[in-house]
């Protein structure tokens, strides 16, 4: 039997607690889970592409199962070269449902035998957002429930600058 690897696909910027709950229940359900920060040339990230995958490295740290990776080509060729037949996405409503699915569609025609699997958001973090993070650090609030420990003074250091 051959290993079930999945990606999980995403900006991570910056990484949620959020995040961790997908990625945590996609490594109880698969061999292995590669966390892939995928640059977006149309998207202007607020952390440096680097920084996004030493956060996830740091997060992730204690969960055997799995490694992060970084790209910037396309998520379901990336997927496929680094031996995934599954993308996980989380969905937190049905407006994340919609634009997941009709990305779902595009991914399986690029690469015909990807898959891709929903997991919804646990309810205690379907309200946490990489957005919200960075609004409420930029403002000085508290983000400890929102983020990885691991991560927390990295994010209010990049605010503080």
């Amino acid at each position: 039997m051959s290993k079930r690897i999945c990606m999980f696909p995403g900006s991570f910027d910056p990484v949620t607690n959020g995040h961790m709950d997908i990625i945590r229940r996609a490594a109880r359900l698969f061999d292995e889970v590669i966390v892939a920060v995928m640059h977006n040339p149309e998207k202007k990230g607020c952390f440096p592409w680097k920084m996004r995958v030493e956060m996830l490295e740091k997060a992730c740290r204690d969960i055997k199962n799995v490694r992060v990776a970084s790209s910037t080509g396309l998520t379901a060729v990336f997927a496929k070269e680094m031996g995934a037949c599954v993308l996980v996405r989380g969905v937190r409503n049905q407006l994340d449902l919609e634009s997941e699915n009709d990305m779902a569609h595009i991914n399986g025609m690029l690469v015909e035998e990807m898959e891709t699997v929903y997991l919804p958001a646990s309810l205690e973090k379907s309200n946490i957002s990489s957005t919200y993070v960075r609004q409420l650090a930029s403002f000085g609030a508290d983000i400890t429930p929102f983020v990885p420990m691991e991560v927390r003074d990295d994010i209010i250091r990049a605010f503080q600058k």
